[in-house]
């Protein structure tokens, strides 16, 4: 912790303020697993916190409200938006997402480091607002390896699958403006590389 001079006075209770880490890449690419991994590791759970989304989707599976999303109808969604509700909001595969923007404040304030997993075209909107933040994006080691695992999932239709990896394409040409990019070949090798990545950059020992 920082110690701040004022009026020739010191004051070790200057608070760090947190910082914002943005983990992205195309679905199927692993980053809301690795997230989910990132918030439980020994090693960063207590410099680490999670922002809550809001979405228009319904549950999946053992989802629980305000634990992995706030689910919200989409008049509520909208009415939040027009508000400014949100740091950032997208569409994706007909389903709404936000970010909740001051949510997200009052843990930076606090000095508390806050880890998004959001979608590429959040990410952009989140970096402007917040050029200091760390960007990591995550990718399979091919198109072919990304469409397998969505395969694997079971849930998609043909032509929504066609849709996700022709925008996974596009997505992928913005890796380029990240800060790292990690390939996720083997989940408990990324993570690994992931939490390395984190405790240097938020000087973690």
């Amino acid at each position: 912790m920082p110690t701040a001079i004022y009026d020739g006075v010191e004051n070790k209770n200057i608070m760090k303020k947190g910082r914002l880490v943005i983990l992205s890449g195309p679905s199927g690419s692993g980053k809301t697993t690795l997230h989910e991994k990132l918030l439980k590791s020994a090693k960063l759970k207590s410099r680490l916190v999670k922002s809550v989304s809001v979405t228009t989707r319904t549950p999946r599976g053992r989802e629980k409200d305000g634990r992995d999303y706030w689910f919200i109808s989409k008049k509520m969604f909208m009415d939040k938006r027009r508000a400014g509700h949100f740091l950032e909001s997208e569409k994706v595969f007909g389903n709404y997402y936000g970010t909740p923007s001051r949510n997200v404040g009052n843990l930076l304030k606090k000095g508390k480091n806050v880890l998004l997993c959001i979608d590429v075209k959040g990410a952009k909107t989140v970096s402007r607002k917040h050029p200091g933040a760390l960007k990591i994006f995550v990718k399979t080691p091919s198109l072919s390896v990304l469409k397998k695992r969505l395969d694997k999932r079971a849930t998609e239709k043909e032509v929504a699958l066609k849709i996700r990896l022709s925008i996974a394409k596009k997505e992928l040409q913005e890796a380029k403006h990240y800060d790292y990019v990690v390939i996720n070949d083997h989940l408990k090798k990324t993570h690994r590389k992931l939490e390395r990545i984190l405790c240097k950059e938020l000087e973690i020992k």
